[in-house]
């Protein structure tokens, strides 16, 4: 089969699709041939040598795909060869076949072509197992998303209206400040002119915010704090701001702050989440991201979304936004485009 390698460390040059090595699928494991790939900043990182994958999984990018089984192992019992599905994956998405254990797959949700499929299973997961599943963020409250037109945050605004939240959102341009209006966002916030704390203020009578989903990390952690209410829960989930930073130890102290590194959702209990104080902020660094988690993790938030997230998106109200499509020999020219942050939405590869 053919595959995008990364040859060195590097920038966008160093993508070269070539002829590789079919995968050999486990017994828990289907072979998917794809049909398309999405682009996530965790691939730029892995280009550049930053982020590796996980021990086991492929060294090729790419953490989302769409296609079709091509191929089950003898112990699996859901999936046949000749379904559609797309499924979350630790790596391999830039391939023409990658082998992705049974729990992460998932079908095709209804009215959702095969090649925008892919948009999906990232972003979802992510979403769904951060805000949702953790924070129990609920009707009525608040989110505020920064870089509210990337991949993740055109999802999480549709997500968020579907379930009666109000949506703060930051970006730096009147085009992606007017996309994510389109998509439901309640209040827009151009981060480059605006102080987003100050406005945030303005807009909750002084309250602030009940759950931040942040991708800048380090430059905004004070502020983001600042920008919660009381009960809030920040989530870090990227770090294109730095990963150091200071904070104000005296305002934790003095307002029951809680700082809290986030265990893995398959070690959190009830009876955990129970001894959290209704008036202590809850700040929950989410910085592992989903692909070092364990199969068993995955899976389980999988099944989550499928119960939670296809529905919605079958019923028409979580669409896919999808920027531009380029083909698998083009992976260089679409980690160009992501690196500009021109983009709104999802950059998808097909095959």
């Amino acid at each position: 089969m053919k595959a995008v390698v990364i040859t060195s460390p590097g920038g966008p040059e160093v993508l070269k699709l070539q002829e590789v090595e079919d995968p050999e699928i486990k017994d828990d494991e289907v072979l998917i041939k794809v049909a398309a790939t999405a682009l996530n900043r965790a691939d730029t990182l892995q280009r550049q040598g930053k982020y590796p994958p996980p021990k086991g999984d492929s060294e090729y990018p790419g953490l989302e795909c769409s296609g079709t089984v091509e191929a089950v192992g003898k112990d699996v019992i859901r999936w046949k060869i000749g379904d559609q599905v797309c499924a979350l994956i630790g790596g391999g998405g830039y391939a023409e076949k990658v082998a992705v254990p049974t729990g992460q797959v998932l079908p095709i949700p209804s009215g959702v072509s095969l090649q925008d499929a892919a948009s999906f299973p990232e972003v979802a997961c992510t979403v769904w197992s951060t805000i949702f599943m953790t924070s129990g963020l609920s009707d009525g409250e608040t989110l505020l998303l920064h870089g509210g037109s990337s991949g993740i945050g055109t999802f999480a605004i549709q997500m968020a209206k579907c379930l009666g939240i109000k949506v703060f959102i930051t970006a730096g341009s009147e085009e992606k400040l007017a996309a994510c209006k389109e998509l439901g966002a309640d209040v827009c916030i151009n981060y480059k002119t605006e102080d987003f704390v100050a406005r945030i203020k303005e807009e909750t009578g002084g309250k602030g915010v009940d759950v931040i989903l942040d991708n800048i990390g380090g430059s905004y952690f004070q502020r983001n704090l600042d920008s919660l209410n009381v009960g809030g829960r920040l989530f870090i989930i990227g770090f294109m701001g730095g990963t150091i930073t200071q904070v104000n130890l005296g305002c934790l102290l003095a307002r029951r702050l809680t700082v809290q590194v986030r265990e893995r959702w398959d070690s959190l209990t009830e009876a955990k989440a129970a001894q959290a104080s209704t008036d202590t902020y809850w700040i929950l660094l989410d910085a592992a991201g989903l692909r070092s988690r364990t199969a068993k993790n995955k899976a389980q938030i999988v099944r989550e979304v499928e119960k939670n997230v296809w529905p919605a998106i079958a019923a028409g109200k979580v669409k896919p936004v999808v920027y531009k499509y380029f083909p698998l020999a083009e992976a260089a020219e679409a980690h160009q485009l992501m690196e500009s942050s021109k983009h709104i939405g999802k950059i998808l590869l097909t095959v």
